[in-house]
Parts: structure tokens; C-alpha cells; sequence
């Protein structure tokens, strides 16, 4: 799909750059599946992934399934430079994901081989215990928060996928944007992922993880606040 790129113009707002990047983003793809990342956090998780030699990634929000493609895919290629390599694999959770079995389907029918897709509410607690049946043990995991991005999911998947995450590895909480005036696309966008992720940081659970703002190092991000370590 082609589409008109946009330009930096020096000298006028950057909010006008934002909102154009915003709206952007909502299109891009990833083998032709629909993934609504920006690049510059694609590239900080490549990051994450990395330095916290992590061999799975828990996604909650599947969507179309493109980022569950994209981190299957970068788990693959890391695994090639730390003999032994170890078997990648991608648990991503939604409602529904009828759609994303479709799509990946038409791109890698072998898809199902490293990416578990979980029909799933994060609110119910036994979610995260049906995911937990996925993994092997001894997995390290990075956990990205990608659901509905309201309080109440937020909060949910934090105090429900946050033992996932071992010491030193690392939680992502996406589109803390929603929360920030200036950086809302749409009056109908939810809010309430910064103030959960605050409350939860408070609670005995979260005080478990440090904020690093320094990962938000592009300049441009959509999880503004939203990348937590474990401590240790």
C-alpha cells in the first residue's frame, strides 16, 4: 500500500508532526499484516529482547497478529547468535483471534509451531494461567501490554502477567499516549493506562519494577512511561 510519507517540517509543531505519525502508524504492516507500531519502539524492543536474552514473548493483544509475527520473527534471529539456540515462541492473547489466525495463516501456515494465539480476557484470572500452560520451564519472557488500554485491562494484565517477567527482564506497558492531552489522536480514545500503571507501581507487586524512561531513547514513542525493568 502506498501512502504519502511525511515530511519533517522544521519550524512547525512538533504535535503536528505527532499526529500525522499517529495516524500513520495505524496502517503500517509487517509481511503484509497489519502491526500499528511505531518503528522506533520496534527497534527498543529489539533492544529489550535482546539484552534481556529473552526466548518468549507474552503479547496481550493480539489484534491482526502482525507484532506477534514481528517478535516470533526477531526471537528467531537472536536465537542464531546464543548457541544453543533455543526454541523461540509467542503467546498472544485476545478475545478474539479469529482474525490473526487468518492472517498468519495466508503468510506462514507453520505459524502455529512458535505462536500460540489464546482466546482470552486479561481481566479473568485464568488467563494468565492458561498462558503459563504454554510456556517451558525455565522461559524468559518479555511481557507487552497491548490490550484496550482502559484502567481496569491495565491494571489487570500488570497484576496478573507481571510474575512472568524474571529478574532484570522487562514489562512494557504500550499507548500510555492515550493518557497525555497533547498526544491524543481522537476524543474517542480511552485513557486510564498511566494512572493504573502508577497505582499498580505503588502496590507490593509493582514495587518489584523501576520505570526506565531512559528506553524511551528515539525521541518518539507511544508508551511514554510504560517501560518497566524488574529490579535485580
Amino acid at each position: 500500500m502506498q501512502r504519502k510519507p511525511i515530511e519533517e517540517r522544521l519550524g512547525e509543531p512538533l504535535r503536528d508532526y505527532w499526529l500525522e505519525r499517529v495516524a500513520q502508524h495505524t496502517h503500517d504492516t509487517y509481511a503484509g499484516i497489519l502491526i500499528s507500531k511505531f518503528p522506533e519502539d520496534l527497534r527498543t524492543y529489539e533492544h529489550l529482547l535482546w539484552d534481556s536474552r529473552a526466548n518468549v514473548v507474552i503479547e496481550i493483544g493480539t489484534h491482526w497478529g502482525g507484532s506477534a509475527l514481528w517478535f516470533r520473527d526477531r526471537l528467531t534471529s537472536f536465537a542464531r547468535y546464543r548457541p544453543p539456540a533455543t526454541v523461540p515462541l509467542v503467546v498472544s492473547v485476545d478475545i478474539e483471534t479469529n482474525i490473526a489466525h487468518r492472517a498468519l495463516a495466508q503468510v506462514d501456515p507453520n505459524y502455529a509451531s512458535a505462536i500460540r494465539l489464546v482466546d482470552g480476557d486479561v481481566r479473568d484470572p485464568t488467563t494468565a494461567t492458561r498462558v503459563r500452560n504454554e510456556l517451558a520451564p525455565g522461559s524468559r519472557c518479555l511481557v507487552v501490554e497491548d490490550s484496550a488500554h482502559t484502567y481496569e485491562t491495565t491494571y489487570a494484565a500488570l497484576q496478573g502477567f507481571s510474575d512472568f517477567v524474571a529478574s532484570g527482564g522487562y514489562l512494557v506497558v504500550e499507548d500510555g499516549c492515550v493518557d497525555i492531552d497533547s498526544m491524543r489522536l481522537d476524543d474517542a480514545w480511552p485513557r486510564g493506562v498511566i494512572p493504573a500503571m502508577e497505582d499498580w507501581l505503588r502496590s507490593s507487586a509493582g514495587g518489584g519494577f523501576r520505570r526506565r524512561r531512559d528506553l524511551e531513547r528515539y525521541g518518539i514513542t507511544c508508551h511514554p512511561l510504560g517501560y518497566l525493568q524488574r529490579r535485580g
